[in-house]
């Protein structure tokens, strides 16, 4: 798993980007392209909705770098250009219906001992909104304050998806009947 803030690069390289050389460009690419797919993918839960992420992503990283102005805020600007375009996605019309007919399918089938304790599961039973904050509060480590920022809200709408999230992932893990605070923080180590 890859985190933005774990990259580094060099400052000559984000220089050289902003003057559009290619090969900056092939190493900012290199170095930002698996940690901007999987934040997509893990968002959207679609290998291809990420590629697609990933692209547009790019494409803004290459054709704004000029604009950015502090060069150590290259990691944290990559991120929010690419949390930008899963919360375009996950706004569309288009995506809440295909997620409507994928719930319709999934159907409540199961019962919570039998389902595995993955990650990847445990995110892809939440709302895509909860899940998007799920992954910037405990995976990129992003605060209330941010994450409210991004979806247009105040922190406590951060706080109060993060809360309910994790309500649902202890319920999915412990079952209904547990109602432990250490179950919740189990499942956020950030």
């Amino acid at each position: 798993m890859s985190r933005f803030r774990d990259i580094e690069l060099d400052p000559g390289v984000i220089r050289r980007l902003k003057k559009g050389d290619r090969k900056a460009q092939e190493i900012v690419y290199r170095a930002f392209s698996s940690a901007v797919f999987t934040l997509a993918r893990r968002v959207l839960r679609d290998p291809g909705a990420a590629e697609e992420v990933t692209q547009d992503t790019f494409v803004d990283v290459l054709c704004k770098a000029d604009t950015l102005a502090k060069d150590t805020a290259f990691p944290a600007w990559v991120r929010s250009i690419a949390m930008n375009h899963c919360l375009m996605r996950l706004r569309s019309p288009w995506q809440r219906r295909r997620e409507a007919l994928e719930f319709d399918h999934r159907g409540t089938a199961g019962d919570a001992t039998d389902r595995a304790v993955d990650v990847d599961q445990a995110l892809a039973q939440l709302p895509a909104t909860a899940r998007m904050v799920v992954w910037m509060h405990c995976i990129e480590g992003c605060t209330h304050e941010e994450i409210g920022r991004a979806f247009g809200y105040t922190p406590s709408f951060s706080k109060t998806q993060l809360s309910r999230a994790f309500e649902a992932m202890a319920k999915a893990r412990f079952g209904p009947e547990q109602d432990d605070d250490s179950a919740t923080s189990t499942l956020c180590r950030a």
